[in-house]
């Protein structure tokens, strides 16, 4: 199986609510963080993909249909060129918003460090978001100048190299009726999902913390 959806979109543009759209579409796994989160041995990849070194695409992502949020997004270039008949979707909000959501959700839980963790998974896991996000993508600098610039870039990036007969830009609150079109499928009998709310992030994060610590 080859990849046929690359979503190039920063984490915290709806990646989630794609992810379960796109599996409602039949582009069904799709992968997302929460495979991170669920697969040991990811992260250790995907941290070695962040320092340069070469890793087998193929095998990491050869059972997915689709692959959308951070750490995928980081390598659209990669995957584009990898995959060349995969269409891509760039997610994209109000950059104001999209900088709320993620100073209280991805930054703040990476700025907690590591002190107490005993997982080696979780520790990995962790590892690996500082090198691909905070040090690759932001430069470890996460002042809201710098962050919203850096946001901006990457979506203007997208526009300007991906091809413009395989590339949507969308917004989760556009719905079924653009992405259906785009991906020439049916549009289903059920609401467009809207999920990961900022609540839900830090409810998830702090429960994967509380049990990864000493008692």
């Amino acid at each position: 199986m080859s990849l046929k959806v690359i979503g190039a979109g920063f984490g915290r543009t709806g990646t989630h609510s794609l992810k379960i759209a796109l599996e409602m579409l039949g582009f069904s796994p799709c992968y997302h963080m929460i495979e991170v989160f669920t697969h040991p041995g990811h992260s250790e990849i995907w941290e070695r993909a962040g320092r340069g070194e070469a890793i087998d695409w193929n095998a990491l992502l050869g059972e997915y249909k689709a692959a959308v949020d951070w750490p995928a997004s980081a390598f659209w270039r990669t995957l584009v060129k990898l995959y060349p008949d995969a269409k891509v979707i760039l997610t994209e909000r109000d950059a104001e918003a999209w900088y709320k959501s993620i100073s209280q959700t991805i930054f703040e839980f990476m700025a907690r460090g590591d002190e107490g963790i005993t997982d080696p998974v979780l520790l990995a896991q962790r590892k690996m978001g500082r090198v691909v996000v905070a040090e690759n993508t932001f430069g470890n600098r996460f002042d809201k100048e710098h962050v919203i610039a850096v946001y901006k870039a990457n979506s203007e990036a997208v526009k300007r190299d991906v091809p413009k007969d395989r590339l949507l830009v969308f917004d989760a609150p556009d719905g079924w009726g653009p992405l259906c079109k785009f991906l020439n499928v049916p549009v289903p009998d059920a609401p467009y999902p809207l999920t990961n709310t900022t609540e839900e992030f830090r409810a998830r994060a702090t429960a994967r913390g509380a049990s990864a610590t000493k008692e």
